[in-house]
């Protein structure tokens, strides 16, 4: 099994290795062993929804004093959870249900954890061994289904099997390039009777995740660097997952070159930071969408080159050389060849550059980026963020999310959904450390920020845990307000309202001639066509009041510090603030779909002028 393995793998029998340590052996079924596994690879918290074929496992569930079980409303909340937890607290995050739909429910989350890295095992139960193949009530091929997006899985039919598997699984799940990995269990091997000792034997042979970069990569890395005389570091999601951040900002401030992170990797180096000239991509800053294009080198580390970042592919960064830092092999060089790949654990990559780079300096060969910082910060200050306000006196989206993140305590996470609010959240709130920025990168799912603030906050229960959420978004997912409700766990929601499917809007008004097909979701159009902003279903205070919430409308600038500041002060329950915006604010900067980074509009109609004196 390769280090991108997937398929479903079936365990075999195995032998006690010499050397093990020794353990007490216990008479179990399946099901207490699964529960016993759980707890010894330090699983606290799993979220999750009973049914027929994992029922077994429920039973000593209730038992275990170490693992604690939140009850969701919603398979895919369980999943998405799952990964909040993981993204706040950099350990595994466990979600359990049970065969069928249960199983396929979790799809989406386990694609979304697929795309974004993230540590995960997913317990699916299912039907008898006997009857696997036979269309049985409630039997769907999870592992077949889910053969694609997941980093492994595997079918377990027999009881003997479980509690190696569950090692094996958290060990892939958390090692390499984390990812999700299924384990899905027959109900009878559930209920026979096994033994069970710990630790168990674990056969994984061919995964050997390769952490230590290569020496002559790192030093022509150093070189290229000391060299160059526009060089960009373009930090992605994997400087987080490594635990680099310490080792991300000594490279940086030893070589002065400016720091670009990417949607995923929000958090890794301070967004005060004077190096930091912002994120990259479709709707990144225009000093760091330019600083790539202009760049004669990049150096990605723990970044994928994805569509969202390099626009048209074939246009990126024309002049630059490319370093490319990946843990997983099979991202270098899938979208844009590198001149210097190396293989390698970011943490340890980052270190092991630091002293190539100051053997550099030690020679004599220090780069000089006077030139280069004089462009970069000509664009920082002719093109920086910003928003109108609108003209009717209404709540700008933008001001609400920025005052959110002003006002909010120190050390707050963050979650958003997908769309307008997602972007405004990664520009107007500033992210110093890391795990305070979780959201859904590569997939993109609506949804996702309620369950993943629940999750974060279960796994980081001191910290506060703020939801930044659209209309559209929050419809999809917000019944696991009850689950919050009920297990004590406090988040705050601000749902940002436009009464509308706000980023698909936008298209429709930047390409399709603002034909708002389908977009509309507070009501039924007025007889012109036009939204009618009369009427609100749901009522999101009424809604949330129901689900065991504290729940407050703003629809005035005026009251907005104060609305905000009331969410802080409740800790007793959840909050949901529906904040009523402008319906035609636009993200900007924007880069559209399928164009090249150079035509970037820094807002509606305006091109940048970067004049011609950069491309010496």
């Amino acid at each position: 099994m390769t280090e991108q393995a997937t398929g479903a793998h079936h365990p075999q029998p195995r032998a006690r290795t010499g050397g093990q340590p020794s353990a007490t052996v216990e008479h179990v079924t399946g099901a207490q062993s699964l529960i016993r596994s759980l707890e010894e690879v330090g699983a606290d918290t799993v979220f999750g929804l009973p049914g027929g074929c994992i029922l077994p496992a429920y039973d000593p569930l209730m038992d275990s004093t170490r693992v604690r079980h939140i009850l969701v409303r919603h398979e895919q909340g369980a999943g998405h959870a799952a990964t909040g937890y993981a993204q706040a607290t950099g350990k595994v995050g466990v979600c359990m249900v049970t065969s069928g739909p249960g199983a396929t429910n979790l799809v989406t989350p386990i694609a979304d954890a697929a795309m974004d890295s993230v540590p995960m095992v997913a317990i699916t139960g299912q039907v008898a061994s006997s009857a696997i193949g036979t269309d049985a009530f409630q039997e769907a091929d999870i592992c077949g289904i889910t053969m694609p997006i997941t980093k492994h899985n595997f079918l377990v039919t027999r009881a003997e099997d479980i509690a190696h598997t569950i090692a094996e699984a958290f060990h892939i799940a958390s090692t390499g390039r984390p990812g999700p990995v299924l384990v899905d269990i027959a109900k009878d091997a559930l209920q026979a009777r096994t033994t069970f000792s710990w630790p168990p034997t674990m056969d994984l042979p061919g995964y050997r995740p390769v952490t230590k970069p290569h020496a002559k990569q790192i030093r022509e890395a150093a070189k290229l660097i000391t060299q160059s005389k526009r060089p960009v570091l373009y930090v992605g999601g994997g400087v987080l997952k490594a635990g680099a951040t310490a080792e991300l900002k000594v490279l940086a401030e030893l070589t002065g070159a400016p720091v670009t992170t990417t949607l995923m990797a929000l958090g890794a180096f301070p967004d005060s930071h004077p190096l930091h000239v912002g994120m990259p991509g479709m709707h990144g800053s225009v000093t760091a969408v330019t600083a790539l294009q202009k760049a004669d080198l990049i150096v990605a580390l723990g970044a994928r080159f994805d569509d969202r970042v390099t626009g048209k592919l074939d246009s990126f960064a024309p002049y630059a050389k490319i370093v490319h830092a990946d843990i997983d092999p099979a991202e270098i060089g899938k979208n844009r060849t590198a001149d210097v790949p190396i293989v390698g654990d970011a943490r340890e990559v980052l270190a092991d550059l630091v002293q190539a780079v100051q053997a550099e300096h030690t020679e004599g060969n220090t780069g000089d980026y006077s030139a280069w910082w004089k462009d970069l910060n000509r664009w920082r200050e002719t093109y920086p963020l910003g928003y109108d306000l609108p003209d009717d006196g209404s709540l700008s989206p933008q001001q609400v999310i920025q005052r959110i993140g002003e006002l909010a305590p120190e050390g707050t996470i963050f979650t958003a959904g997908v769309g307008q609010h997602q972007m405004w959240a990664a520009h107007f709130i500033d992210y110093e450390q890391p795990a305070t920025w979780l959201n859904s990168g590569g997939a993109g799912t609506m949804g996702y920020a309620v369950p993943a603030a629940m999750g974060a906050k279960a796994g980081a229960p001191d910290r506060t845990v703020w939801a930044i959420d659209g209309d559209g978004c929050f419809q999809m997912t917000n019944q696991e307000l009850t689950t919050c409700a009920l297990n004590n766990i406090p988040i705050k929601v601000a749902v940002i309202n436009n009464g509308a499917l706000g980023m698909v809007r936008q298209w429709q008004t930047l390409f399709y001639n603002q034909r708002y097909s389908n977009t509309v979701l507070h009501s039924g159009p007025d007889a012109d066509g036009t939204p009618a902003r009369g009427t609100r279903v749901p009522d999101f205070v009424k809604l949330s009041e129901a689900m065991g919430c504290y729940s407050i409308r703003c629809e005035d600038p005026a009251d907005l510090d104060k609305v905000i500041e009331e969410a802080n002060s409740v800790n007793d329950r959840p909050v949901v603030i529906d904040f009523i915006v402008h319906e035609d604010a636009m993200v900007w900067p924007m880069v559209a779909a399928g164009t090249s980074n150079d035509e970037v509009q820094a807002a509606r109609g305006v091109r940048p002028d970067f004049g011609d004196n950069e491309d010496d």
